[in-house]
């Protein structure tokens, strides 16, 4: 564990190593920033990347028995990680796959133990995990069964947040995932977090129907009689301020958004079309719901962009922005 310091430490995972992961990291050393930043990669790797990318870093090794000190400009502090096998841009290779998932446990576990502040992740590939043998269903999942906490996804851009009840299912799977316990836990991690972690006031969310035009009174399906609204209605008693169910394809207008702190949505395809729609690349994904602060890009690996200098890293600095303003507001 670290020397106590009043400076923050943000662990940086870049993810996929054949992606454009490692490049935005590289981008992070080229300013100054007001934490310590310690990428959580391989370090030869990384000075290969930025050869090739013809940027000039020093890396320096990672000490944690030393209190956090500023990033500077040109230097990266890095907790080397082994590579099974050399990186080739845009090529994606199964056998280092598991050197991935070494960094994000040794990001996550380090936060639990009071190493780092807060952790940033880069893009995955969730399928070229898989392919390795390993049962990966996304880094918040992951990160999930690492910390424990009941983990809630939300992406956020300027004007809008947007909360998912259910993640990475198949469409099929939805309506039965939607049950009344999950939702009644999603509503309670999303209300909860909104108020400390971003301290809100008794913060309005608006929350989507499941079906078309929120179920047409029960004409094009059942789920907001039986599940959603009584839901709602539990939640009401207790003074939290819901609002809906609310189809969605009307929920997201300046008439309802302009009054909003958050919306659910019930499935990953129903809300986060709008919200990259609004502002992909200037977008944050932030996990609520664990013992542990953690942000990550609202983009994939963009293997055709990897080592070409052309990737933009907006995403990346607006998550590790977001961490720092999460870290820096004490929990009531």
């Amino acid at each position: 564990m670290s020397a106590p310091s009043t400076m923050l430490r943000i662990a940086v995972t870049p993810g996929e190593p054949a992606g454009i992961g490692p490049d935005l990291c590289l981008q992070l050393a080229l300013r100054n920033w007001p934490c310590e930043l310690v990428l959580i990669a391989n370090a030869e790797f990384l000075r290969q990347r930025a050869e090739a990318m013809g940027l000039n870093i020093r890396i320096k090794e990672f000490n944690g028995a030393l209190p956090a000190s500023a990033q500077e400009a040109g230097v990266l502090t890095v907790w080397s990680v082994g590579l099974a096998e050399p990186v080739q841009a845009g090529v994606l290779n199964p056998a280092n796959s598991r050197y991935v998932l070494k960094t994000i446990t040794k990001a996550a576990k380090g936060c639990m133990d009071g190493l780092f502040d807060a952790m940033v992740t880069g893009p995955v590939h969730k399928g070229v995990i898989n392919d390795a043998g390993f049962s990966f269903s996304g880094h918040t999942e992951y990160i999930a069964d690492l910390t424990g906490g009941w983990p809630v996804m939300m992406l956020a851009t300027s004007g809008l947040r947007v909360a998912l009840a259910t993640t990475h299912l198949p469409l099929a799977e939805v309506s039965r995932a939607i049950t009344h316990t999950r939702l009644r836990q999603v509503i309670r991690v999303l209300a909860h977090d909104l108020c400390t972690r971003f301290k809100l006031e008794n913060p309005r969310i608006l929350v989507c129907g499941l079906n078309p035009h929120a179920g047409e009174n029960g004409h094009l399906g059942r789920e907001e009689i039986d599940v959603v609204e009584p839901v709602l209605a539990g939640f009401r008693e207790q003074g939290l301020n819901l609002i809906g169910p609310l189809p969605a394809d009307t929920l997201f207008t300046p008439k309802y958004l302009d009054s909003a702190d958050a919306v659910l949505a019930m499935y990953h395809d129903q809300g986060l079309p709008v919200l990259k729609h609004m502002g992909f690349g200037r977008a944050v994904n932030i996990t609520l719901g664990l013992p542990i602060i953690r942000t990550s890009v609202d983009h994939g690996t963009a293997l055709d962009l990897a080592a070409t200098g052309k990737a933009d890293g907006g995403s990346l600095q607006l998550a590790l922005d977001t961490a720092l303003a999460m870290a820096s507001k004490p929990i009531r």
